[in-house]
């Protein structure tokens, strides 16, 4: 099988596992402080991997700087607000159906911006995308004890914004990031990642850290897992396809990530999660499908 149709499936289970890890990293440190931590790791081991593989740098500030500004949506406001959020209590389930938004937002912008016409059949896939993400999330949240677990507007209002910096910041490395090398452009995505993170961190947080085995099997997994793997396979996904075709595969992103909170926090996994699921797959089969050519 060529790599055009294993990225998706393995970008999907990569990416889904950040959700598992901002819980359990949230235990060892604050979250942005960890994000620092993790985006001056990817840093490091980008710079490191272009010397060695002998990787093409921008030829020009212009584009130097547009890899760095994508990097600050992608990375820095999108990550830092989600990851913010949730240790202000907001819930994962919460987030995840905010999250699930942004493919329709990216949907909605892309004609205007970029000139990608949908079609009627991946309309209907994002929609189905979205139902099917409310209802695998919709019933956890549901369940909520607000009175146990206070939920706050301003967080969720944060989360919303992350989600919109994120369909900027994948418009935007469609417009600008066309070409180049993605080794480079991953390494300078994070030094803009690192730009808005260590000043929001300092100033929101007590950067608090708990070295022990634990964190640094986390931020392992968060620098060498999704850091460097799942943002490559992102990135080339990006590239290859239509933007929008690109960010309907974050509809999966949150069924799954509630099955592995099944499997290692012992979280309910229930009936409308599985069909939720199939749902959100189904749609996004049809937002990705390529369109039968028709005949001469």
């Amino acid at each position: 099988m060529t790599l055009d149709r294993l990225a998706p499936a393995i970008f999907v289970m990569l990416w889904s596992t950040g959700w598992v890890i901002a819980k359990y990293a949230d235990i060892y440190a604050d979250p942005l402080t960890f994000l620092v931590l993790r985006y001056f790791g990817a840093t490091l081991l980008f710079i490191g991997f272009c010397v060695a593989t002998g990787a093409a740098w921008p030829k020009t500030w212009t584009a130097a700087g547009h890899a760095i500004v994508s990097g600050i949506f992608l990375h820095g406001l999108y990550l830092g607000a989600v990851w913010w959020c949730i240790g202000q209590g907001v819930p994962a389930a919460i987030s995840g159906i905010i999250a699930g938004l942004q493919p329709l937002m990216t949907a909605a912008v892309a004609p205007a911006l970029l000139g990608e016409n949908l079609s009627g059949q991946q309309k209907i896939g994002l929609i189905l995308g979205f139902l099917g993400i409310g209802l695998a999330v919709l019933p956890k949240v549901l369940v909520i004890d607000t009175g146990a677990t206070p939920i706050h507007l301003f967080p969720v209002i944060v989360n919303v914004i992350g989600m919109a910096a994120v369909t900027y910041g994948t418009i935007y490395q469609k417009r600008h990031l066309q070409e180049g090398d993605i080794r480079s452009t991953a390494a300078l995505q994070y030094i803009g990642a690192l730009i808005v993170t260590l000043p929001a961190a300092f100033f929101l947080e007590d950067m608090r850290v708990v070295w022990s085995v634990q964190l640094f099997a986390a931020l392992g997994w968060a620098v060498f897992g999704l850091s460097m793997g799942a943002i490559v396979l992102l990135l080339y996904l990006i590239r290859r396809g239509q933007v929008s075709r690109a960010a309907s595969l974050i509809y999966l992103v949150p069924p799954l990530a509630a099955v592995q909170a099944w499997l290692f926090f012992d979280e309910a996994l229930t009936l409308p999660m599985i069909i939720g699921t199939f749902i959100a797959v189904a749609g996004v089969y049809l937002t990705n499908r390529k369109p039968a050519p028709a005949n001469a």
